[in-house]
């Protein structure tokens, strides 16, 4: 019987371990898409309390906590103390056991604090002062936290209106670790709201120092916040949808549901839908033409529960896998930038795995037989990106593509306690290797090739496909 997550952990034959701690563990990390907070990086934060950078939040604990039985009160609640929330994270700790929730907790308090106790109601509390004793120091401070884990860069998730002065602040600095602005624009088409989206174009406008009046200025509002944010060391973009639109337009149908926005009226569906499709297409090309690399998180089914959505608002753990049928759109929307020769470098991540297969073999399509693994499977993502749900993205892109052009994992966290998300994404992708050299499904004679495959997937791929 193996001890709980020794030095060998998810590591279950010789060879995984040869691979893990003499090539995987070694390698600096880029955490190419994250949701940290840039004004914590750029204020170099203390955090207050073991709560704050621990459950403040984190809507995979939250949603937890609810199925635990916990009071609200304990998870969102702004009258409640972080000791109490704290206990009762504790409480329900040792029934999250199976869920990747529970080795996460005890990896981040090994690797961050150093402490190899079970987190559980009889330890909550010397865990938690030990934990605020050394966060109160200056070796956790937000900065010190990404040098702990050996960080080299993070992409940040940004509004096309944002002014990205945390980054610019950061790199004054002369902080050594590089924080990058991703292009987020998902609120330039998110059009179902009329009113929503005018107070936007507001912003946009004012920010851009462009009126946006008609269709073509919002397109150059656009651009010129895209200089900008390449000017401040932007390479890629990202874009949350619930799927990749590509129904057919006019230019001229566009432009006359802009004006019906412009005038404060609802559009209808198929309305939505072309707005929607030339968007996503406009900026794709607008990628292409800054040489940027393009993300797609594509298929959940946002804000389920009404009720806490009025409450709590987005991103409070109230989503859940979509069951949408995206193929052929997604084949119609790549084919389209790909005719005209406009098809960036691209990564597209599915959250639901029904889908491994086909984006698996949907991304051979469109790889140009130039830049190697041009068209990524993105690594598992928000639900799956635990051991089962690795394991199968990794297993569906070697059998239809090559693992080894892979650009790895990511945090997709506003945590500065996440980092270790990539040693078990790393032990994970070991053992997989090394459980096929083992059963002679590989050639132990490649030792040398396999791990520097490891390596290129854990950190060197990731940097030469972002030009870092």
């Amino acid at each position: 019987m193996k001890n709980f997550m020794d030095k060998d952990f998810l590591l279950q034959s010789d060879t995984a371990k040869e691979l893990y701690h003499n090539h995987a563990s070694k390698m600096p990390i880029i955490d190419y898409h994250c949701h940290l907070d840039p004004k914590m990086v750029a204020d170099d934060y203390h955090f207050k309390s073991i709560t704050e950078i621990w459950l403040g939040g984190d809507h995979y604990k939250w949603r937890a906590l609810r199925a635990n039985g916990i009071n609200e009160k304990y998870i969102t609640g702004k009258e409640t103390s972080d000791w109490e929330k704290f206990e009762k994270w504790a409480q329900t700790v040792p029934y999250t056991m199976r869920n990747p929730l529970y080795v996460w907790t005890h990896l981040e308090l090994k690797t961050a604090f150093g402490i190899d106790k079970l987190l559980k109601p009889d330890t909550a509390k010397e865990i938690f002062d030990e934990c605020n004793s050394k966060l109160a120091s200056d070796q956790y401070s937000a900065r010190n936290l990404m040098r702990k884990y050996n960080v080299q860069v993070v992409c940040t998730t940004d509004d096309p209106i944002d002014t990205l002065e945390h980054h610019i602040k950061t790199k004054n600095d002369g902080f050594e670790i590089k924080m990058l602005p991703t292009w987020r624009p998902d609120k330039a088409m998110a059009v179902e709201n009329t009113v929503n989206y005018n107070l936007y174009l507001n912003k946009l406008s004012a920010v851009s120092g462009i009126e946006i009046d008609r269709f073509e200025n919002l397109i150059q509002a656009l651009k010129k916040r895209q200089d900008f944010f390449q000017s401040v060391g932007c390479k890629l973009s990202d874009h949350g949808i619930d799927c990749f639109y590509a129904d057919d337009y006019t230019e001229q149908e566009i432009k006359i549901i802009f004006n019906k926005l412009l005038a404060g009226k609802s559009l209808t569906q198929q309305e939505i839908n072309k707005f929607k499709s030339a968007m996503l297409e406009i900026f794709a090309q607008m990628d292409y033409e800054k040489g940027w690399t393009q993300q797609y998180h594509y298929g959940p089914l946002r804000n389920n529960n009404t009720k806490m959505f009025k409450l709590l608002g987005p991103d409070t753990g109230f989503d859940s896998m979509g069951d949408i049928d995206t193929a052929q759109s997604l084949s119609k929307f790549l084919d389209r930038l790909n005719s005209k020769d406009k098809l960036a470098k691209t990564i597209i991540y599915n959250i639901n795995p029904c889908a491994n297969e086909m984006i698996a073999t949907m991304i051979g399509n469109f790889q140009d037989g130039i830049t190697p693994g041009k068209i990524q499977f993105g690594s598992g993502w928000w639900f799956l990106d635990q051991k089962d749900g690795m394991e199968k993205q990794m297993n569906a892109l070697s059998l239809q593509g090559l693992l080894s052009r892979f650009v790895g994992m990511l945090t997709d966290s506003r945590s500065f306690l996440s980092y270790p998300r990539h040693e078990y994404f790393r032990r994970t992708l070991c053992n997989l290797i090394g459980k096929d050299i083992e059963n002679g499904e590989l050639p132990f004679s490649e030792m040398k090739f396999l791990g520097e495959m490891v390596e290129n997937i854990c950190y060197n791929n990731a940097k030469n496909y972002f030009n870092f």
